[in-house]
């Protein structure tokens, strides 16, 4: 984990294990299918817990200004991000090339150049920002792959290649509440699922679902649902 910087962008995703991260001091664990944008000559640093497999991609200065400026777009917004499903294969099949091929440059290049351009779409640009709509799915997914851990409403946004401002918008407006109260509705889902169909101890089932205590827990749960955590096992299981 020593920290180190560079003079070239930097694309790095996850395709096995996990990772973590440090961003300018801004902590994550990346598993199969999340990276991260590292704009140059920021302070950086990662390493590997277990068994794990990365794709490292530096991007040189373009000589094509047309190529250039989608890097200068695409790093606009650094920091950690989620794959779409179609991206992830996407992501497989060019590390395959490369890694069958470490020889070839041109290949690397046309590798480095094709995620870029897959990375950029995901992108919301200020003149489709209007028109932009979120994908719940890679979102739930993150949501899902965390729910033990502290999320952040910069790591949801991080999914969408938006800043904190422009997600937090787009999401009260697609889905009527705010990254905050969706992220508390899918622990409580979580939570009834667990008290409903396991054995689990309610200090168990509160830290798995990301809540910091049991009182906490209890608190959120009997004030949202208008039951006690006990009570609702009882009246569920």
């Amino acid at each position: 984990m020593a920290h180190h910087h560079h003079d070239y962008n930097q694309i790095v995703i996850g395709l096995d294990g996990r990772t973590e991260f440090d961003v300018a001091g801004n902590g994550h664990l990346l598993g199969p299918g999340q990276g991260c944008l590292v704009s140059s000559d920021v302070k950086h640093a990662f390493g590997g817990l277990g068994s794990n497999t990365i794709l490292v991609v530096n991007l040189a200065p373009e000589a094509d200004s047309a190529q250039q400026q989608r890097v200068n777009e695409l790093f606009q917004h650094p920091g950690y991000f989620q794959l779409s499903p179609q991206a992830r294969q996407l992501v497989s099949v060019l590390s395959n090339e490369m890694n069958n091929n470490p020889d070839d440059e041109l290949l690397g290049q046309a590798c480095a150049h094709t995620l870029m351009c897959a990375l950029h779409r995901h992108m919301a640009l200020p003149s489709r920002l209007q028109a932009r709509r979120l994908n719940l799915d890679v979102i739930d997914s993150y949501i899902e792959q965390h729910i033990g851990r502290k999320i952040t409403v910069a790591q949801l946004a991080g999914c969408a290649f938006l800043g904190e401002s422009q997600f937090h918008v787009l999401f009260k407006e697609q889905t009527g509440m705010s990254p905050y109260q969706y992220l508390l509705e899918k622990r409580l889902i979580e939570a009834r699922q667990m008290l409903a169909h396991s054995h689990h101890s309610l200090a168990y089932i509160a830290q798995h679902c990301g809540f910091s205590s049991q009182s906490l827990f209890t608190q959120v749960f009997s004030s949202r649902l208008d039951i006690s955590p006990a009570r609702y096992r009882r009246l569920h299981h």
